[in-house]
């Protein structure tokens, strides 16, 4: 099925105008590779006055724990193996979480944990002999938690997952064997319900990493960690956005990236032009009807997040030094742009669970072989590094701030630790947030040849879905 445009006459290059990139500057340098932007738009990156551009370096960390910038502090506020406070064992594997806003100043931590085969912890598991699941922590505005619980069990490798805008947690497995490979609907403050143990089985059943849900529309957007991996929408029946709804069905689809003829076509406008397209899929084999349908082939997708309008993913291990990439996709242009493509292990190594700050920018978690850190973007392209793990060489996750942004919270996977962070952070800011949804700087801009530029150009397309659709076998010219 092909994705609807409900722009109702907004065109894509009116959409593009309407964000800010007409002003940028398309520039071709002596090597024949086009970037956007102007030199000054990519210098106002190191103008204080032009927008905030990171924390500065970071302090090695006395204690050897968590590196920060000067002026952040961290406390430690749950540790695999101690008790929580309805007397289970904290489960170990610490991966993906939610914050959601709680009664009397408190934010509520829905907690994953990647754990595969064993006896369940909780009380009402889906499967007793599966050990993953989720946990919640209530913190109190003094960043001490006042419960600690479990909220699903009997699940496997629940990895990442993604917060729902009525209140819930989508808990993803990172598997497909028999009776697994679903998305859970987890609510912390009914735990372990009948929801918690009932798998969304129309959502697909694949090796799930996270999911987002564009709020307007109700759609749930989701990554596969595999190999290859795709990226996948699901529309649900009952578009009511309230618990227990997406249990009700609903259908589920593939990117994929077609020819099309274009009847407008004249000698200012090529004839063939390509978009982006939905192909429906059997839930239960959506893998194998993807590749059928030739529905684009990622390298491994990991994090998700939904923010202003775009759904930010990315791909860990791909671009030609495998150091990943970060896509940016608009679902009120079905656009698929490729927004940064690492070249600088300083800069990215294998970006993981992904979130998006209060004042705007875009901060990724990295799992790769050497120390894995939180990285952030700005709009203006600036990318800094905020905490690196100076404990062990295991991954951060779940990157995610309380709903007042006064506090970042953070898992070390293994030993499983969650850390509560504060300090000097910006102020929210959703100008800058609506700023990055139609960003393209121009030091992170992919490179593609003046060729395909003008060929983009030709279709009315940003040089950024150019690039996307380039990297993933179109040939434009």
């Amino acid at each position: 099925m092909t994705g609807q445009n409900s722009n109702n006459g907004f065109n894509r290059r009116d959409f593009l105008k309407a964000g800010g990139m007409s002003a940028l500057a398309i520039t071709l340098g002596s090597t024949g590779v086009i970037g956007l932007g102007s030199k000054a738009f990519a210098d106002a990156t190191d103008n204080p006055t032009s927008g905030f551009g990171g924390y500065g370096d970071l302090v090695p960390d006395p204690n050897g724990i968590l590196d920060l910038p000067k002026g952040f502090h961290y406390k430690i506020i749950s540790r695999e193996g101690n008790l929580m406070t309805d007397g289970t064992n904290i489960p170990g594997a610490f991966d993906g979480m939610a914050a959601f806003e709680g009664p009397k100043n408190t934010t509520i931590l829905v907690r994953n944990h990647e754990l595969s085969a064993g006896p369940a912890f909780g009380s009402n598991p889906y499967d007793a002999n599966a050990q993953g699941g989720t946990t919640a922590l209530v913190v109190g505005a003094n960043r001490e938690v006042i419960k600690e619980y479990v909220t699903s069990s009997g699940t496997i490798r629940n990895c990442a997952g993604g917060a729902t805008p009525w209140g819930t947690w989508l808990t993803c497995e990172e598997t497909r064997s028999a009776t697994h490979g679903y998305v859970f609907e987890v609510d912390p403050q009914q735990p372990e319900n009948e929801l918690s143990k009932t798998p969304i089985k129309e959502m697909g059943r694949f090796s799930h990493e996270a999911c987002a849900i564009d709020p307007s529309t109700g759609y749930v957007y989701l990554t596969e960690d595999s190999s290859p991996s795709y990226l996948y929408r699901f529309i649900p029946n009952d578009l009511s956005q309230k618990p227990g709804s997406l249990q009700k069905g609903g259908k589920l689809y593939a990117a994929a990236i077609e020819a099309v003829t274009d009847p407008s076509a004249s000698t200012f406008k090529t004839g063939q032009t390509f978009k982006l397209v939905w192909k429906e899929l059997d839930p239960h084999l959506c893998r194998e009807d993807a590749k059928a349908q030739n529905c684009i082939e990622f390298s491994r997708l990991e994090g998700a997040f939904f923010q202003e309008g775009v759904f930010w993913f990315d791909d860990t291990s791909a671009g030609d030094k495998k150091l990943g990439r970060v896509y940016r996709y608009v679902p009120h242009t079905n656009t698929l742009e490729l927004f940064y493509e690492g070249n600088d292990a300083r800069e990215m190594e294998y970006p993981d669970n992904i979130c998006c700050t209060p004042w705007g920018d875009l901060w990724y978690a990295e799992d790769g072989s050497g120390q894995d850190r939180i990285m952030g973007i700005t709009p203006e392209g600036k990318v800094y590094p905020f905490a690196a793990n100076r404990l062990s060489g295991s991954e951060l996750c779940g990157p995610i701030f309380s709903p007042d942004g006064n506090t970042l919270f953070v898992n070390i996977q293994s030993p499983g630790k969650t850390f509560a962070i504060w300090g000097p952070f910006q102020r929210r800011n959703s100008a800058r947030a609506r700023e990055m949804s139609y960003a393209a700087p121009a030091n992170l801009a992919p490179q593609v040849s003046e060729k395909v530029a003008k060929a983009a150009e030709a279709q009315g397309m940003s040089v950024l879905e150019a690039a996307a659709f380039e990297r993933h076998g179109v040939k434009m010219i």
